[in-house]
């Protein structure tokens, strides 16, 4: 059985083991694949693992061996689940394993869109302290959590666990859900304090936005002009799901008219981005490398699952497919 990923690095920098997908097959490690290389690295193998490279329909009739794709990953849009399907090929990922180093990065974006805890600190190493006449000072308006408004679009484990937090802080929680009769299933949420709400109704009542859906036909471009104008003057909106969800360029007018007040953002349309990205140039931006998901703890979890997955497939017993 040949085992071939095609982009491991990130998932596994050398702080890790893979030892339990060496176990089950001959297995070659790739830490990134361009796009030319796809196909002479992947040929002959029974089994392929991706995070971010893709798997076209052209890659995958190209592979008659292949049988399987394991997405290192959630989001599973880089594959083409359907020819996929077509060539009798499984498709996996891995779900939940970075719920709770997401919620809390969200919850991290939240407060340093809040209270600038870095700007503060360079403004501290820079002498700005040591040459105030007064024994503190800010350079922002720092916000209290308490009784703010936190809208969360996507109601799946991570958006619940990002509410259960927010309500720590004392915050009110209203969501969005194409589900709207999805169960909580977290314990640990004051129900009480939970309202599922439309999607205008949202965009009208919140001081807080945190995107937490996946990247649909219906969510790309969600957060655009015409959303962003039914939206309180000073809003702030947060993404740690999908760069596509937003509109950079009605995101980037909104923040320099200050309509939206900061924007908190782990993910972005071109991952890294070009050096034409508004967003990079803007003061009340915050801008983190795709990194909520890359706890040691998150991705030691994504390879467990991932092993699980290709020992349930080599038993007959599928788990996690989504073709």
């Amino acid at each position: 059985m040949k085992i071939v990923v095609l982009d491991g690095y990130a998932v596994n920098p050398g702080d890790l083991s893979w030892d339990k997908i060496s176990e089950l097959g001959n297995l070659e490690i790739y830490d990134r694949t361009p796009e030319n290389k796809i196909l002479a690295r992947a040929e002959g193998a029974d089994i392929l693992l991706t995070n971010k490279t893709p798997l076209g329909r052209k890659t995958i009739e190209s592979l008659p061996d292949l049988k399987y794709i394991g997405i290192l990953a959630t989001g599973y849009n880089v594959v083409d689940i359907e020819t996929a399907a077509e060539n009798n090929v499984i498709v996996t990922n891995a779900p939940d394993y970075s719920t709770n180093a997401v919620a809390q990065f969200t919850l991290a974006l939240i407060l340093e869109a809040s209270l600038h805890i870095g700007e503060h600190n360079r403004a501290v190493k820079e002498k700005e302290w040591s040459q105030s006449p007064d024994f503190c000072f800010w350079n922002y308006p720092l916000i209290e959590l308490k009784n703010r408004t936190l809208a969360i679009i996507g109601f799946g484990n991570i958006g619940q666990r990002t509410a259960e937090l927010a309500q720590v802080f004392g915050m009110k929680v209203i969501v969005y859900d194409r589900s709207p009769e999805k169960k909580i299933n977290n314990p640990k949420i004051a129900t009480d304090n939970i309202e599922f709400v439309s999607l205008n109704d949202l965009y009208t009542q919140a001081d807080i936005i945190s995107l937490h859906c996946p990247l649909t036909e219906e969510t790309a471009e969600m957060i655009n002009q015409k959303s962003i104008s039914q939206m309180k003057k000073d809003v702030i909106i947060v993404n740690t799901a999908r760069g596509g969800l937003i509109v950079e360029e009605d995101l980037a007018a909104a923040l320099k008219s200050e309509k939206v007040k900061v924007a908190a953002l782990d993910v972005l349309n071109s991952e890294p981005p070009s050096d034409s990205n508004p967003l990079l140039y803007l003061e009340n931006t915050i801008i983190t490398p795709h990194n909520a998901w890359a706890t040691k703890e998150s991705r030691k979890s994504l390879l467990d699952i991932v092993s699980k997955n290709i020992r349930a497939f080599l038993s007959g017993e599928l788990i996690n497919q989504v073709n």
